[in-house]
């Protein structure tokens, strides 16, 4: 092999490994939220159907479903992408530069699609119509100001955990989703790729599609209460970097 074909081979290599890593981050992105949506919806379902009629068992059933699978999912795919799965936090480190914008957008397209896929595979394991809208009536000032809450907390906990609690991230995150699908009135979406992905599910998570809007505006107050409540807390925030 001649100089001009090893420089030819080397350059077409850095061109392709960027465009593979950010594949690897988007795919990342799109199975952890596919996942995400599997383990919200298809939890739900199984809760609802076994417990009776009982629904703090199948709330319980749903939130420790949710929390630990938010555990293994930020472990194994927090080195990959960063495991955001939720635009919120997407946007949070857009706005700190860790993650450029064309990035970015990638990742909020994958997560609401993986979330729409999710719920659509739950519903087919669970041997129920696949296309669906919600009916569960989610709405009103007390569940906007939790969802405003339930944001503002989680991204606290991921940015303060990454800086001060590295390798304890996943468990943060998962302990953190538990407690708030119980101590919040709107069971912590937090999310509008899962509160997106949720509309299309008439079962035990579901919300109403006419109720999406308002979740999604109070998740995003809580994204802007967030980046001052950091400011204040972390006033370097903007070096922050996710594992």
């Amino acid at each position: 092999m001649t100089e001009k074909q090893r420089t030819r081979g080397s350059n077409l290599n850095k061109n392709i490994t960027p465009i593979y890593n950010d594949l690897q981050k988007l795919g990342s992105e799109f199975f952890g939220t596919f996942m995400l949506l599997l383990i919200i919806i298809g939890s739900g379902i199984m809760g609802n159907n076994l417990a009776s009629g009982n629904i703090a068992i199948a709330l319980l059933s749903n939130a420790i479903a949710t929390g630990t699978g938010l555990y293994f999912l930020i472990s194994i795919f927090g080195s990959i992408s960063g495991a955001h799965f939720n635009p919120i936090v997407t946007v949070f480190f857009q706005t700190q530069k860790d993650i450029p914008n064309r990035l970015a957008y990638g990742y909020i397209g994958v997560q609401i699609l993986g979330g729409l896929l999710g719920v659509w595979f739950s519903h087919f394991i669970f041997e129920l119509p696949v296309f669906q809208f919600s009916t569960h009536v989610r709405t009103g000032f007390p569940q906007w100001a939790s969802e405003i809450l339930a944001t503002t907390g989680l991204l606290l906990t991921i940015v303060l955990g990454t800086r001060h609690a590295g390798n304890q991230v996943p468990v943060l995150v998962g302990s953190y989703i538990t407690a708030a699908y119980w101590f919040t009135s709107s069971t912590s979406f937090a999310n509008p790729a899962v509160t997106i992905a949720r509309s299309f599910s008439d079962t035990f998570a579901g919300i109403r599609p006419e109720d999406v809007i308002h979740f999604i505006l109070a998740q995003s107050i809580g994204l802007g209460l967030g980046i001052f409540l950091l400011r204040f807390f972390e006033p370097k925030v903007k070096e922050t970097n996710r594992p």
